[in-house]
Parts: structure tokens; sequence; C-alpha cells
């Protein structure tokens, strides 16, 4: 059967990225559908080559590397376990462990960038991110662990040092810049709950309750085509992918009022 995809190879994507807007120095968040962009020689590997060599030595690349499986049983819903098999979940699930836990539901590219060479990854059992370049060590120190994705988390962090979102062949509802959005807007029904995952604690696996926001990205879509039709939003094609590149800071300014008019 032939490949009916387009061939993209890492000159092209390094191309592509540039015209997009993509420059050295820029410290960026990047979120990415490996599918999307076409038939790619090289696969991840190539994508992250391409954009570490558009970031160049003064530029930062994060990702996201999430883990939401190290999480309490009683809430997992795809699918459910038996409530018999609860506690010995808790009682035996590994700590989170920044180098052998893998991501989940994040794609191939940000799995393979978490294992390469000089890549620093946050300490964090559901939410970390994993960032290579100048300010890599900056953007995952001291993740917190409650209010995990707010100011003391590597998305906060990103927004101090001015970062730009790539969405690489996904779209706004994958763009976990807008869960530090909620964590600075008001709406009626915002709330916290208590959260459990397994941490290391002085060498020992310790079962961990901690505090977050009740995040809810079913409006990110909406919020987000919102935000692109003001313009703010730089669209185009990397490979067969259509692509779009802001400010994160932008972004923020633009979804805090957002939700709060929205979330009624």
């Amino acid at each position: 059967m032939t490949i009916k995809k387009t061939l993209v190879t890492l000159p092209s994507l390094l191309r592509d990225l540039q015209e997009l807007g993509v420059k050295p120095g820029h410290t960026l968040i990047c979120h990415s559908s490996l599918s999307s962009l076409g038939w790619v020689c090289g696969g991840p590997v190539a994508v992250i080559q391409a954009l570490e060599q558009c970031l160049g030595a003064e530029g930062t690349l994060i990702m996201p590397t999430h883990s939401s499986d190290l999480s309490n049983p009683a809430h997992w819903q795809n699918p459910p376990v038996p409530k018999l098999w609860w506690d010995v979940i808790r009682k035996t699930m590994p700590a989170f462990d920044r180098d052998l836990t893998p991501s989940l539901c994040m794609g191939a590219i940000p799995e393979c960038f978490r294992k390469q060479r000089e890549v620093l990854r946050s300490y964090h059992p559901q939410v970390s991110f994993a960032a290579w370049g100048k300010h890599a060590r900056a953007i995952t120190e001291n993740h917190s662990l409650n209010h995990s994705l707010g100011d003391q988390s590597p998305l906060g962090r990103a927004r101090e040092l001015d970062a730009m979102v790539l969405l690489l062949g996904v779209d706004h509802n994958r763009n976990t810049s807008l869960h530090l959005a909620e964590y600075k807007a008001t709406w009626p029904s915002k709330s916290f709950q208590k959260m459990a995952a397994p941490i290391e604690n002085n060498g020992e696996r310790v079962w961990t309750e901690y505090t977050d926001l009740d995040v809810d990205s079913d409006d990110f879509q909406a919020l987000g085509t919102a935000f692109d039709a003001t313009g703010a939003s730089t669209i185009g094609k990397v490979g067969e992918a259509t692509c779009k590149l802001f400010s994160q800071r932008e972004i923020l300014a633009f979804a805090i009022p957002w939700l709060e008019k929205n979330r009624t």
C-alpha cells in the first residue's frame, strides 16, 4: 500500500518552523501531534532536533510530560477499577520517578523528548514538564505539589520568561497554559479538591495527599477560537499540520476575563 502522506524531513521542519515565527532565544512551550505532520523521516527525533535548532543555544524548549495515572483510583473513570482494588493500588503503586515514569497521552514527541540527555523534568507525580536549553533548570525546579499548574509551576515560570506557545498540529484544547488562567480567574463554581499520588520522600515511597484546583478544559477550544479571532495567533503549516504560535502572556491576558465572563 502506497503512503499517501507528505514526506517531512528535518530540513523541511526547520524551514516551516522558522517561517511560522519560531526564533532563536525563544522560550517555547510546545504541544504536539506527530501524526498530524505527515510522514516524518526520523519521527519524533527529527521534530525535536528541528525545534532545538530553531531555538539555538539561548533558547528553551518545554513540553508537558504528565502522568495522570499516578492518582487516586477512586477517581478513575476511563475505565474505573473495582472498589476492592483501591486500597491495594494506593499501597503498591510505584512512586513517581523523573527518569522512569512514562508520560501518559502526551504523544510520541514529549515521550521521546523527556529521555534526551540534558533535558530536565520537574518533580510532580501527575503534571510534570520537561525542559531543554538555557532556562531548563529555572523552569523545572521546585514544582509545587499543591496548586500544580499555578504560579509555582513550570507554566508560571514560563510566563515570567515571556514564553511563546506552539500548538504543533493540535489546538487549544491541548493548551495547558489555559490552566494557569484558571488559577487566576474567578467564577461562581470554581473549587479546589483533594488529590493524591505516590511520591518519594527521604528514599521512601509515600502515598501523599495535596490540594489542587478542579480544572476543566471543556471550554478551552471555544476560548482559543475567540483568541485566534483577535489576530494574536500566527497560523501556518508545518508539514501537513495547521499550527499556531502566540505569546503565553497575551493568551493569559485574554483568557482570564473570558473565563470570568463565560463560566457562569
